[in-house]
């Protein structure tokens, strides 16, 4: 079940197309499982767990690390497109 939704989930293929030859199971049941799991919190514990073992064993190297800031939600309130933010106290001389 594991194995099919990381399956799933690495290749984006979707669930109900999971080759039953491959012997994770239905990709009914991983999606039900993944809901499920979901709900549970399991894979918050999961990956806590992991970050715990590899911090113990000195493991975390974030060295090669870069932060995309695309990927952050803007904060409510943010200017819109029309609401430009003023550069200045006001405009420059037009010297044309």
């Amino acid at each position: 079940m594991f194995q099919g939704i990381l399956f799933v989930l690495h290749t984006g293929m979707a669930w109900e197309y999971l080759p039953q030859e491959l012997g994770f199971g239905s990709g009914m049941t991983c999606w039900r499982r993944l809901a499920e799991w979901t709900e549970a919190d399991v894979w918050l514990r999961l990956h806590e767990t992991l970050l715990a073992k590899l911090r113990s064993a000195d493991a975390l190297d974030f060295s090669p690390t870069a932060v995309d800031g695309s990927h952050i939600r803007a904060l409510r309130g943010a200017p819109g497109p029309d609401e430009a933010l003023s550069t200045g106290a006001g405009r420059a001389a037009n010297t044309t």
